[in-house]
């Protein structure tokens, strides 16, 4: 059994989200044989020198109780969490992914990503997205205190709320002709992605090829969601108070 997961943002503003996923991590994710964490499990992270703050270290010890449990647990960055590194994947028990993934099973082929790449449309994002996935980019900010990481990666997260208020929809979606290509070029595998919080499941047509694409829910803090698959099919499963261990 393998779960899929994104866009959860924790940080200590979600203490709910946060301990929904703690609660996650200790119960039902350890029936399952991997985990997946397709991006923005944080809100911010500014490198792997902040391990040892509180609300990370809390975080990073569930993660690593799980995966010594013997989940398999991996992650791809999302575009808040761009920095994550070995240093939290020592930490954590967690194999970070490149994105996009193609993960194969005995029964089917999937292809995991974030989604970010793919929001063509939004000339703005893809600007940021390209500068802060840059190296060197990365690199100079790497270089910089500690806490003034802290500072810059706030501001962000305020510059970003204020966008998203401002527009009717302030998550773009994937450029249509761009996902087919995207279809076509991974061999028509079966695409799960977050990164948009638009959860649902669409069917592609590619070269007279049907091809589903599930997106992944946004976690808020009283629900979360994972998409599970049971070597079967795929099916999406609440995650909530109710149903803790």
């Amino acid at each position: 059994m393998l779960f899929f997961i994104s866009d959860l943002h924790l940080s200590p503003r979600s203490p709910g989200a946060t301990r929904l996923f703690l609660q996650f991590l200790a119960g039902r994710a350890r029936q399952g044989d991997a985990l997946y964490i397709l991006g923005d499990l944080f809100e911010a992270w500014v490198g792997d020198d902040d391990i040892s703050d509180p609300f990370h270290a809390h975080v990073i010890a569930g993660l690593r109780a799980a995966s010594d449990s013997g989940l398999k647990i991996f992650a791809q960055h999302g575009n808040r969490d761009f920095l994550l590194a070995q240093g939290f994947s020592a930490a954590s028990g967690v194999t970070l992914l490149n994105d996009p993934y193609v993960l194969s099973t005995a029964e089917w082929q999937f292809v995991l990503s974030h989604g970010d790449a793919l929001c063509l449309d939004d000339i703005d994002y893809m600007a940021f997205r390209a500068q802060v996935r840059d190296t060197h980019w990365q690199a100079s900010l790497l270089a910089r205190p500690l806490a003034e990481r802290r500072a810059i990666a706030a501001h962000m997260r305020d510059v970003s709320e204020s966008s998203q208020r401002a527009k009717t929809n302030p998550h773009s979606d994937l450029q249509a002709a761009a996902t087919d290509d995207f279809l076509r070029a991974h061999g028509y595998a079966t695409f799960i992605h977050g990164h948009t919080h638009q959860p649902a499941r669409h069917d592609h047509l590619v070269d007279g090829i049907h091809v589903e694409r599930w997106v992944l829910a946004d976690w808020h803090e009283e629900r979360g969601e994972c998409l599970v698959w049971d070597g079967k099919a795929l099916s999406r499963e609440a995650i909530s108070e109710e149903n803790r261990p």
